[in-house]
């Protein structure tokens, strides 16, 4: 099952409503993963700044670790707290110093996502709840992709929730299986490949992310998963410039594209993408197996 939804905003004046969007679109799909729901929304960037989002496993003193940074650094580092999850950005050169710091002053406290432009939310929970209690609805950007899961091979558990994030404002989230996942998961880690869980789709991500460290671009990598990832999936991926789609060859996991002049918009059922404003002269289709798509931001 599971759903997926993903919104590439072309006009600015809709980056304001797009996390409002985002979260209705997850809600339409709450039948199909009830489980635990997650997003990744991208925002303005600084190239000399990168945010990292924070995930806490109980309660987190962010506020005095993040004041005790602000010392150690001899500047202000921002701080926003939603939930048991929060944002802090400091300087690009300082950023292996900060995490090294966090591990030390939130033990307990992940790292589940970095880079100049992206945040990454997940929680255990139905998509109203989880967008609720991350203010989903009140965040505003050039796009967004998220993912609401139903479990079917492993534990309803944070482990388990996407988007995976597995290298610099990049993530994915997937509706399928891959069935080579332990081979590419050994091939990744002789690479160098970090891997958090044992989640497949984690593993497609690491892949994605290994393949645009190469210097290939985001449609690039995509075409060479064709080859190298055997399953059932659909993936819809996110950069910080760029949002992608692709279906494998079989393509039996449902999916459906709208685009206006203002968006590109995804969804794993067209209900999810039926109150986009604009829809009644929305191109639709059903993207087609083994061809990748690809929207790329002009000023990235």
């Amino acid at each position: 099952m599971c759903g997926i939804v993903g919104l590439f905003l072309k006009n600015p004046e809709l980056e304001t409503g797009l996390g409002r969007y985002t979260a209705a679109m997850l809600d339409v799909l709450s039948d199909r993963g009830p489980d635990s729901t997650g997003f990744a929304i991208y925002g303005a960037s600084s190239p000399d700044q990168v945010k990292l989002t924070l995930r806490a496993s109980e309660d987190a003193d962010f506020d005095s670790a993040t004041a005790t940074l602000s010392c150690e650094l001899a500047i202000p580092v921002p701080l926003t707290v939603h939930a048991d999850h929060a944002v802090i950005v400091v300087p690009t050169d300082r950023e292996a110093r900060v995490r090294a710091r966090i591990a030390h002053l939130l033990p307990g406290v992940a790292v589940v996502g970095s880079g100049s432009s992206m945040e990454l939310y997940k929680g255990v929970g139905r998509p109203h709840e989880v967008s609720e209690r991350f203010g989903l609805p009140g965040m505003a950007g050039t796009h967004a992709i998220g993912h609401t899961r139903m479990a079917t091979e492993s534990a309803v558990t944070i482990a388990g929730a996407h988007p995976f994030s597995t290298g610099p404002d990049q993530c994915l989230v997937h509706n399928g299986s891959l069935s080579n996942h332990n081979a590419v998961r050994r091939m990744l880690r002789r690479q160098h490949v970090a891997f958090e869980t044992d989640n497949d789709t984690e593993v497609a991500a690491g892949y994605l992310s290994w393949r645009l460290s190469q210097g290939l671009r985001l449609d690039e990598a995509l075409t060479a998963a064709l080859t190298d990832l055997d399953g059932f999936y659909t993936f819809v991926v996110g950069t910080r410039s760029g949002f992608g789609v692709l279906r494998d060859a079989i393509a039996c996991k449902p999916a459906v594209m709208a685009q206006t002049d203002d968006y590109v918009a995804f969804g794993t059922e067209y209900r999810a993408l039926v109150d986009l404003p604009g829809i009644e002269q929305a191109e639709l289709f059903e993207p087609e197996p083994q061809r990748v798509y690809f929207w790329e931001r002009e000023a990235a």
